[in-house]
């Protein structure tokens, strides 16, 4: 059987501060391969090499992966200042107009951390740039000590709402996750729904209302040991399975008739 191609959002990364690459983390094309059961192909996200339309035509799903530049505050109408980070507005101009026709055609995609802002952001949420310092809120960001099992160690609980699609996909209501990340989502655009929060209220699961297709994100990183762990294993598979299902050309439903 053929593998589904699974397009992973690349991150502009220099080496030794002087060669330029477009990079991705073998965590996620593990989990892609491994555990979604696709073909993982890496996107250089950069409107001056590919396109949208490109990208939809050739891939039956993508990850949006994380990644340390942050989503420019423009794409949601502040300005930006230090405590936003750095920004990578090519893989902007590339991931956020990708979400919005994927949401349209019913193609399926999964966001992870700085994905999972960019979905927020593509469907009319605001970010914070400091989670962290937000009253009541905790320090999310990765420990900056220790060894690569103590960074992705579980940290925190997410709770999912009774009856929704992540507490049915993971069979529980609620699961112990990692948390690697500093900026959250404030307000919620009108359809990007809320599925799940940390105990301090921060936003780690969503999805899009009304979309036909899987458009489940989490600010967590799954990727990390995604086939033995028990919440990562589901999430790649119910991925993987919307992706095999749409490169067998069963399209959903609304995504037929809007085509």
């Amino acid at each position: 059987m053929t593998r589904p191609r699974v397009g992973i959002i690349t991150n502009l990364h220099v080496i030794n501060d002087t060669y330029r690459t477009h990079a991705g983390g073998i965590m996620t094309t593990e989990a892609v391969a491994e555990v979604s059961g696709g073909l993982p192909l890496l996107i250089p996200a950069d409107p001056r090499y590919v396109t949208v339309n490109d990208l939809l035509e050739m891939f039956d799903g993508f990850v949006l992966t994380g990644g340390r530049p942050n989503v420019h505050p423009e794409e949601y109408g502040e300005e930006a200042t230090e405590a936003h980070g750095t920004f990578d507005r090519a893989r902007d101009a590339i991931a956020l107009p990708l979400v919005r026709a994927c949401v349209e055609r019913g193609q399926p995609f999964l966001g992870i951390c700085r994905g999972f802002q960019e979905v927020a952001v593509a469907m009319g949420s605001t970010l914070h740039p400091e989670i962290r310092d937000i009253p009541g809120r905790m320090n999310h960001r990765m420990p900056p000590d220790g060894t690569l099992e103590e960074k992705f160690a579980l940290r925190h609980k997410v709770s999912f709402t009774e009856g929704g699609p992540f507490h049915k996909l993971m069979g529980a209501p609620e699961v112990m996750t990692n948390t690697l990340h500093g900026q959250g989502v404030v307000k919620a655009g009108r359809r990007f729904v809320i599925d799940g929060t940390a105990p301090d209220g921060t936003p780690e699961a969503a999805y899009i209302e009304g979309a036909a297709g899987f458009t489940m994100a989490v600010q967590w990183h799954p990727e990390y040991n995604a086939a033995a762990d028990p919440v990562s294993r589901p999430l790649f598979e119910g991925f993987g399975e919307a992706a095999r299902a749409w490169a067998e050309g069963k399209r959903p439903e609304r995504a037929l008739k809007s085509a």
